[in-house]
């Protein structure tokens, strides 16, 4: 499944769960969505690529998914992915986690990193992620 596709079918599962215009920050999920899709180069919510998955990410210690080849850093990074960290690394990756192999920049626009990690939270909640996030493995 292409990422972009994976991307769309986990907006429509969010907003699935509520009529769009009854969810509060409906379109911050979609606009992280997008925001998203410049990860789609390196990261996927259900599957390793070049970066970990995506799925279960917040809650998780930074540097344990199972068979990932982290960096020394991160693999020693020492916090749990939440909306804070998740703030400090995405703004600054090089700075958030020195020696990390993620070479991107981040993301500098506040708005940007705000609706993005609300993507990734509410992806999170998901059936097909919390099912990968609980042992399932790699989903189809």
């Amino acid at each position: 499944m292409s990422t972009i596709h994976s991307t769309g079918w986990l907006l429509c599962a969010v907003l699935a769960g509520s009529a769009a215009a009854d969810m509060p920050g409906a379109d911050a999920v979609a606009r992280g969505a997008r925001v998203y899709e410049r990860c789609a180069a390196c990261h996927a919510l259900e599957r390793d690529r070049t970066g970990p998955h995506h799925c279960g990410l917040i809650g998780r210690r930074a540097g344990s998914v199972a068979g990932f080849a982290y960096s020394p850093a991160m693999r020693r990074a020492g916090f749990v992915w939440n909306e804070k960290s998740l703030d400090r690394f995405l703004r600054s990756p090089l700075t958030a986690v020195p020696g990390t192999s993620m070479g991107y920049d981040g993301v500098k626009d506040d708005d940007e990193r705000r609706d993005l990690i609300l993507f990734l939270r509410e992806a999170g909640r998901t059936a097909r992620c919390q099912n990968l996030s609980a042992g399932a493995g790699r989903l189809p």
